[in-house]
């Protein structure tokens, strides 16, 4: 009987999920946005509790302005996009070059990251990278893509079953990692985040061409190897390619754009 009511859900399911990205890219995504952003909350929290959160008011002060500038920019840019009402941002003390934000708007920088970001251009190129996955709602793509349609079905059963169900879906969101936070997006999720956040950032007044810089110095600070952020992203040489093809646009975008100034 449950399998019969399966299939003739199945239909109505995938043409209610069919939608497109802010870029126009057809997608399947499933689970509420409510659910979503629960999850998110609660691996924030998970984070928070077992991280350091660095004190340094003037990395927060950085970090902040350029967080604020960015999610300005993306309301701007993709004003069809269902955004966070709010943001919020943390910088953990950890040594890895990583950032990362969450449904539900929160944003996470690690303060490896700003050894490799040295320019709050190349910080708002990250992070309007991170943006852009939460506003293409590419963890609910994933996350649908990880239980396929019959666990999205019996999504409320499968939450009932404990621990063990919290577990397996953090787990297809790539969250609660060694490292706290890791998305493992495909390839496709990773160049549509890409351009999404050249276009975010130089709508915010930050120079679009130091992303390429700043994916350089991520190549040099993995000594010819992807540093654990980028494991699962573009080759570095493609990514650039990519992002130096829809540059034009992006600096004249920039060049309209009220500069932005966080360097104080």
């Amino acid at each position: 009987m449950r399998l019969r009511c399966l299939l003739y859900l199945l239909p109505l399911v995938l043409l209610a999920g069919c939608e497109e990205t802010p870029t126009g890219r057809s997608q399947l995504a499933l689970v509420p946005d409510t659910l979503m952003a629960q999850m998110g909350e609660d691996a924030f929290d998970q984070l928070r509790r077992g991280q350091s959160v660095s004190r340094d008011a003037a990395v927060n002060r950085r970090v902040q302005c350029v967080a604020r500038q960015v999610v300005a920019a993306a309301q701007v840019r993709y004003p069809a996009a269902e955004l966070p009402e709010a943001w919020e941002v943390v910088v953990f003390e950890d040594p890895s070059p990583n950032a990362f934000a969450l449904p539900g708007g929160r944003i996470g920088v690690h303060t490896g990251l700003l050894r490799v970001a040295e320019t709050p251009a190349q910080l708002a190129a990250v992070i309007g990278h991170e943006v852009g996955h939460v506003l293409a709602d590419h963890g609910n793509e994933r996350l649908t893509q990880q239980l396929g349609i019959k666990a999205v079905l019996l999504l409320v059963g499968f939450f009932g079953e404990g621990d063990l169900g919290q577990q397996q879906l953090m787990q297809a969101l790539g969250l609660g990692a060694r490292l706290g936070i890791s998305l493992p997006f495909s390839r496709a999720h990773e160049e549509e985040a890409d351009l999404m956040g050249l276009a975010i950032m130089a709508r915010a007044g930050f120079d679009p061409r130091q992303s390429v810089a700043l994916w350089r110095n991520m190549a040099a600070a993995g000594g010819g190897q992807p540093p654990e952020f980028l494991s699962t992203h573009p080759a570095h040489g493609s990514r650039i390619e990519a992002l130096q093809q829809a540059m034009e646009e992006a600096v004249a975008t920039y060049r309209t754009a009220t500069p932005a100034d966080c360097s104080g």
